[in-house]
């Protein structure tokens, strides 16, 4: 797909800012594991955080589309996969409200964290629980004008730095019918943020364990109507896999671009690397599966924009996306030899945080047998 001139503009806009204001410093942030909050209202101000969202609730407007152009562009130009989860955080723990919340919850979360004086997670989710998002048990029982919240979440983004999550509790009978949204502030009595968990990758993204013991949360933190938090986690599930694909390719050709360039300078036997043939072809093919994932990615991305339901492929495109990045990172880390294996090289980063896309967002195994439900296939 060649993006349209507003779009490359968009692209371009984006690498620029990573370029001045993300790769100086990103290293450093990889090894404190957190993002400072200053990145965020940069961001914010240059208008990133915003793209693809609703003029009506704080954002810039434009669609699917132009946030991958925008987010196409930070990959290229160099940004981590931690990076990219942290910063935009915002786009798995917002749209929920915005489909399905309030106007209170609107202008209490969404609109402040468009404009970056917010952070959000998302908290589904669970010690045990891995995928099976109807399995559920943090629960929440209605008392009053409060809903009393106890349970355990695990793997959340941006928990450390956050100001609030957006929690699945069950509030209803077992199974995917008796799960609701409620936001938690960070700060209230009983809601605790256990530990800081250490990855093999994504180190700038802040991951924590959270612990909810008699938390006590108004009622109009309930995320649209009870008991329906399945189905509005299940409406973002298309996006935010796209999103992983996107991460996915976009590791990808960043890992060719560095991979040529290193080819190109690299001197073996007398002569660069690529004055060998089975180097050449490793390139080549590095090329043809990212190539394939964005291509593929992308469209799916744009049935999406049309209206057509994409629930299958997404999740189609999401394998192919980062199984593509685990290869070609892989091929990377080999071309570079000793260099791509040293801790804060380029390459090397790449490959660590591209492991975890074929887990996060829904493990693979778990969307091919979605997929396959949806095609007809069992």
């Amino acid at each position: 797909m060649r993006w349209s001139e507003e779009r490359q503009a968009l692209k371009d806009s984006a690498a620029e800012f990573a370029r001045r204001e993300i790769m100086p410093s990103l290293q450093e942030w990889e090894d404190a594991g957190e993002l400072p909050r200053s990145l965020t209202e940069a961001a914010a101000k240059a208008g990133l955080l915003s793209v693809g969202y609703p003029e009506a609730v704080g954002g810039e407007g434009g669609d699917l589309l132009d946030a991958c152009a925008l987010q196409e562009g930070l990959m290229e130009a160099g940004a981590s996969g931690g990076l990219m989860a942290s910063l935009f955080t915002h786009g798995i723990s917002v749209p929920h409200m915005i489909e399905n919340g309030s106007p209170y919850l609107v202008d209490r979360y969404v609109r402040p964290t468009l404009a970056g004086e917010r952070i959000g997670s998302l908290g589904i989710t669970e010690p045990g629980g891995g995928s099976d998002v109807a399995g559920i048990t943090t629960k929440a029982v209605r008392d009053g004008d409060h809903y009393v919240i106890n349970g355990a979440k695990t793997f959340i983004t941006s928990a450390v730095r956050g100001d609030f999550v957006v929690t699945a509790c069950r509030t209803g009978e077992a199974g995917h019918g008796g799960i609701s949204l409620i936001v938690v502030d960070k700060g209230t009595p009983g809601f605790t943020v256990q530990r800081s968990l250490k990855k093999m990758g994504w180190h700038c993204s802040d991951t924590a364990e959270l612990s909810y013991v008699d938390v006590r949360v108004p009622v109009e933190n309930l995320v649209g109507e009870e008991n329906q938090g399945f189905y509005y986690i299940a409406q973002q599930f298309v996006v935010e896999r796209i999103f992983l694909a996107l991460m996915g390719y976009g590791h990808a050709r960043r890992c060719l671009d560095l991979s040529a360039q290193y080819a190109r300078e690299r001197e073996t036997f007398g002569k660069p690397l690529t004055k060998n043939q089975v180097v050449r072809a490793q390139l080549v093919e590095m090329h043809r599966q990212a190539e394939v994932a964005r291509t593929y990615t992308l469209d799916v991305a744009a049935r999406h924009v049309a209206g057509e339901s994409v629930i299958a492929e997404a999740c189609l495109a999401k394998q192919t996306a980062v199984d593509t990045a685990v290869a070609v990172s892989d091929i990377a880390v080999q071309l570079h030899g000793g260099t791509g294996y040293m801790h804060g090289t380029e390459v090397e980063r790449h490959y660590r945080d591209a492991r975890l896309l074929p887990i996060g967002g829904g493990a693979t195994e778990v969307l091919t047998d979605l997929a396959a439900k949806l095609l007809g296939y069992c």
